[in-house]
């Protein structure tokens, strides 16, 4: 069984036919020559509508996936076609390429899918072949998935930032977070007002005015977009967020007390205290929690605000909205203390109170974990990364890992 036999068996083209199929004088790649098979018509680029033919252009040649190690190349001498509807000359379509690209698709759609389990630079070395190439691939394939997905129904959505570079560069990632299914829904470079608005335009006002539940963090833009664009939806606070900033809050404290004492010649009792203060009490080992008790017994604004911050997480243990506003009440009076920073905090909890009880009216169903789970595998991604130097190249990468639906049970 030949060469030949094997792709007409495998990869077929109606209209053309595997004409030889020859070793390069080198003997290290595989030259594999087509032609139209005789009287087919040729197709326009443009319309994909048949059309009579031209001329002939210069024979081009299509990287195809390689055959036991060796390079194997398509020859093809294209045509062009004089197309009545696009009134215009245009080099004919052919079903194994797309465009100007010298890659054939089933080519493209090979090193995409292996550029999932690899970085594009281990990709490249695998199969003997440019970074460029791979770039090449990941683009026509996110490029057309994106063109042809389904966004179908999309109940609840979720909206976070990642640094992607130094100097305070953001990325904008919103999520579908049904309780079935989710996945990267839209890319936006930097964190701005307009760049979430761009996901509102992309999406469309019919989808956008079916979703039902959005999780987002304090941050004014996004809670001034959400409430234009959707505001039917149950608006979620995010409680991971919350909590961070209760514990940035603490850090603060600990810090700014650290150095007072420093400076005043007292023991340095909150010396290397930062973590044990953060973590949940139920990660702490047995000697740190014997370092925390020991800790707790210093009348110290530290030691206030932790206590502070661990009386809080009682909040998400209740269900009914009414007695966690109430708790989040009495809480929000506690912290009106002389500590500044978990005075912040009191305020904050006060002016995002209803943002935070639709938590529990949510029925606690929903909540940005999922969002910061997708945004680590979105730092993985950017970890692996290997040369993504731009935003497009990044932007490609994020919808080819994380925008496939991916079911949470």
């Amino acid at each position: 069984m030949d060469l030949i036999t094997i792709l007409n068996r495998c990869h077929h083209f109606r209209g053309f036919v595997y004409h030889h199929a020859r070793f390069t004088p080198d003997h290290k790649s595989i030259e594999i020559s087509v032609r139209p098979r005789q009287g087919s018509a040729s197709h326009c680029s443009r319309c994909h509508q048949p059309a009579p033919g031209y001329d002939q252009l210069t024979g081009r040649r299509f990287e195809f996936i390689p055959f036991w190690g060796f390079f194997v190349f398509f020859l093809y001498t294209m045509r062009r076609v004089d197309c009545r509807r696009c009134h215009a000359i245009v080099v004919e379509e052919v079903p194994w390429g797309d465009g100007k690209r010298t890659l054939t698709k089933v080519y493209m759609l090979f090193l995409a899918r292996w550029a999932r389990h690899l970085s594009w630079k281990e990709t490249a070395l695998a199969f003997h072949t440019s970074w460029d190439k791979v770039f090449d691939a990941v683009e026509h394939v996110v490029t057309w998935g994106l063109e042809h997905r389904s966004l179908g129904q999309i109940d609840a959505i979720g909206v976070d930032e990642i640094q992607y570079a130094k100097g305070h560069k953001y990325l904008t990632l919103v999520y579908q977070i049904d309780l079935s299914v989710t996945r990267l829904l839209w890319v936006g470079k930097e964190r701005t007002i307009e760049s979430f608005q761009g996901f509102f335009t992309a999406m469309g006002k019919q989808v956008i005015a079916n979703i039902c539940f959005v999780c987002s963090d304090m941050w004014e833009p996004y809670l001034k977009l959400i409430r234009q664009n959707c505001s039917e939806a149950l608006h979620i606070l995010d409680r991971f967020h919350i909590v961070a900033n209760m514990n940035k809050a603490l850090d603060q404290v600990r810090a700014e007390e650290t150095g007072r004492m420093k400076r005043e010649g007292r023991a340095p009792v909150l010396k290397k205290s930062r973590w044990l203060l953060l973590r949940h009490s139920e990660n702490l080992g047995a000697e740190q929690h014997f370092r925390l008790r020991d800790l707790l017994r210093y009348n110290l604004k530290t030691v206030r605000a932790y206590l502070l911050k661990e009386a809080f997480q009682q909040l998400w243990d209740y269900n009914s909205p009414a007695w966690a506003g109430k708790f989040l009440d009495e809480c929000r009076q506690t912290m009106r203390s002389r500590i500044e920073p978990m005075k912040k905090i009191a305020r904050s909890l006060r002016n995002h109170r209803e943002l935070i009880l639709n938590y529990f009216r949510a029925q606690k169903l929903l909540s940005s974990g999922v969002v910061e789970g997708l945004n680590n595998k979105a730092k993985v991604t950017m970890r692996k990364s290997y040369g993504f130097r731009t935003y497009r190249a990044l932007e490609l990468a994020l919808y080819h890992t994380l925008a496939s639906c991916q079911n949470r049970n």
